[in-house]
């Protein structure tokens, strides 16, 4: 298998492994949607997770994880496999400038943003579900039954309500993560602070996502507007 080959190849990894992390975080999503669509009062985490495992069991905490695997198979493979073709256009051996990684890395997400709008309103309805009383929740089977009674309950266009705010969020999320793994990743070796590693790929990732992390949350992305925005879109 030549060097062109083995590069196309990998370019879903990204999607698996962001559906394998959504297997084992899924319960701290859930906690952080929960606290972040509070409308009355101020409920601490330890308060929330007991209401939690009393109302729906340890299982509860997985509530609405069929569709946080359907969004990362979207928007993350979306967005991974964008940003690895674009990258691919140029030569081999040119090291990119950090505003051109970031320009990809933009389009990546908005791409992944809107393809994912869909997993994005089922997980966020599905993870706020168990606040609502018995009687008004919409009780998705899964993410896809989720996508269908949507379509046929409220009309096709209502599964991409939200689809500017994700995809803005999309944007700044994955400049982020992917420009800024690059960039970190090229200056540690080119330093010579380390080598292309595991150990490398891994200190990277982990400074990415946090940068990622506090981008979004500076600009309010990933907090209470993003949340109640989908759960008001979400009304019939």
């Amino acid at each position: 298998m030549d060097k062109r080959e083995d590069r196309i190849e990998r370019w879903y990894f990204g999607g698996l492994a962001a559906m394998g992390a959504a297997c084992c975080t899924h319960p701290l999503d859930l906690l952080k949607v929960h606290l972040q669509t509070q409308q009355t009062g101020k409920i601490t985490i330890s308060q929330t997770v007991t209401k939690i495992f009393k109302s729906d069991g340890f299982f509860g905490f997985y509530n609405g994880l069929s569709a946080s695997l359907l969004r990362q198979l979207t928007y993350s493979t979306t967005r991974f496999g964008i940003y690895g073709t674009l990258k691919k256009q140029f030569p081999e051996d040119q090291v990119l400038p950090f505003y051109q990684k970031a320009a990809l890395a933009g389009i990546s997400g908005a791409f992944g943003g809107f393809v994912g709008t869909p997993g994005d309103l089922v997980n966020v309805r599905m993870q706020n579900d168990i606040k609502l009383p018995p009687a008004e929740r919409r009780n998705y089977k899964h993410a896809l039954d989720g996508v269908f009674r949507i379509i046929r309950e409220e009309g096709f266009t209502k599964i991409f309500n939200g689809a500017t705010m994700a995809t803005t969020r999309a944007i700044v999320m994955t400049i982020g993560q992917l420009s800024f793994y690059d960039q970190l990743k090229q200056m540690i070796i080119e330093y010579g602070y380390g080598k292309d590693n595991e150990y490398t790929h891994f200190f990277s990732s982990f400074c990415a996502a946090s940068i990622a992390t506090m981008v979004c949350l500076k600009y309010f992305f990933d907090r209470y507007i993003f949340f109640t925005f989908f759960l008001k879109n979400g009304k019939k």
